[in-house]
């Protein structure tokens, strides 16, 4: 099996890792483009490692960057093939993670922006053991009708958008907040008035309070 590899940053303690923070990047990005956060909440999380995976598959819509999985055909179908086929990659990417840090599930927290987002809320809930939490930031929930039936735990779950996103659109949030519910899992929502297919400051700062108290405080 291809193993995922990418940025990684060690807790600002200088000690070992308490919880680790996944960082998964959007379409056409690498894992740099999200390690850039780690700072901002190792601030907060001192005790936290960070790791920022490439996607496994070269971009086909850029020349640079990578994907988790093509968007050049976009029915539902086409999209949880790929989804699908990304999924186990980053599973054994986590477990090995995991296991270098000594830690469980319990300690980790899944940070995705764009297709990012979809993955992390493709995977988390699918993991045996639960998450300590899900950070979705300008996504969408994938083939949410499905979930209910492949649900193995309920991670807690902020979902943060901004209402002027071109990429993907507003209406994603709600969508992704109705299938999350109805699958039983704890998930709050943020519209970001203005914001386009970003993250902003404001949206950092939910992000890191939610990491925070979904780590103990």
């Amino acid at each position: 099996m291809m193993q995922l590899s990418g940025p990684t940053l060690a807790p600002a303690s200088g000690g070992a890792a308490r919880e680790v923070v996944l960082l998964l990047h959007g379409l056409g990005a690498d894992g740099n483009d999200l390690i850039g956060l780690a700072p901002y909440f190792a601030q907060h999380l001192p005790h936290a490692a960070f790791a920022a995976p490439n996607a496994p598959f070269p971009c086909d819509m850029a020349p640079y960057g990578y994907q988790w999985f093509s968007l050049q055909d976009r029915t539902p179908a086409m999209m949880l093939a790929g989804i699908q086929a990304a999924a186990p990659l980053l599973d054994a990417y986590i477990d090995a993670l995991l296991e270098e840090h000594g830690l469980g599930d319990d300690r980790l927290a899944f940070v995705g922006f764009s297709q990012g987002t979809m993955m992390s809320l493709h995977v988390a809930p699918r993991r045996e053991r639960e998450a300590a939490g899900v950070v979705g930031f300008s996504g969408a929930l994938l083939a949410g009708d499905r979930l209910a039936g492949d649900l193995r735990s309920r991670p807690p779950i902020l979902l943060v958008h901004g209402d002027a996103d071109p990429v993907v659109p507003f209406e994603a949030l709600r969508v992704a907040s109705a299938g999350l519910a109805a699958a039983g899992l704890p998930v709050k929502v943020e519209r970001r008035p203005g914001l386009g297919h970003s993250i902003d400051e404001p949206g950092i700062r939910l992000a890191t309070d939610f990491l925070v108290e979904r780590f103990g405080g």
